[in-house]
């Protein structure tokens, strides 16, 4: 059977299949954002790919939470996926939930961002805007000290991952928010900016 180059329509088609949440498939939204600009500022020739990659690291979360990454290889394979692809979408669960570890700089840069993005969502909600738009690194810097404020995000997680990219988590929280602002309206976070 042919592997099949998936197309960005057919990412979201596939991630909507699986994924009825609302705020799942923003999530998704919101990764497909940031690996678009990391894509970009790195230099990256398969930009398409990364943001593919981005929206569908969730494919399985909603319907499969114990299986997460997991599952993803069959649904993946089921609809014919390069293996690479496959392989980036596990990587993201690498210590987690899968013992799949990513390798490429596409990965590393998915499984660094994915925790960081809920950070950065809850923090901007915080704000009198509500908005991405007007959000300062330092104010997301402030809350990660905070360990009880978004305790749900890893934070080991995101360090774990700027040492294996060799960034300053200074630098990799200002590029997701810049990331994040391409898309603020898609995603929810382009709140009310005077």
């Amino acid at each position: 059977m042919e592997q099949n180059i998936p197309t960005r329509q057919q990412a979201y088609d596939l991630l909507s299949k699986y994924n009825k949440n609302a705020s799942l498939i923003i999530h998704a939204l919101t990764v497909e954002a940031v690996m678009l600009h990391f894509a970009d500022i790195l230099g990256e020739l398969e930009k398409e790919k990364w943001g593919i990659i981005g929206l569908v690291h969730d494919v399985d979360y909603e319907m499969y939470p114990e299986h997460h990454c997991i599952k993803a290889r069959e649904i993946l394979m089921q609809h014919n996926w390069p293996e690479d692809y496959i392989h980036a979408v596990e990587s993201h669960g690498w210590g987690i939930c899968c013992n799949v570890k990513p390798i490429h700089r596409m990965e590393k840069v998915l499984f660094t961002i994915d925790e960081l993005t809920g950070l950065i969502s809850a923090t901007a909600m915080l704000r009198p805007s509500k908005s991405i738009l007007d959000l300062e690194p330092k104010s997301v810097k402030k809350k990660w000290k905070q360990k009880s404020f978004a305790a749900g995000v890893n934070r080991e997680v995101i360090e774990q991952g700027a040492k294996m990219l060799d960034m300053e988590l200074d630098y990799i929280i200002g590029e997701t928010i810049k990331g994040m602002q391409n898309a603020a309206e898609s995603i929810g976070l382009k709140g009310e900016i005077k």
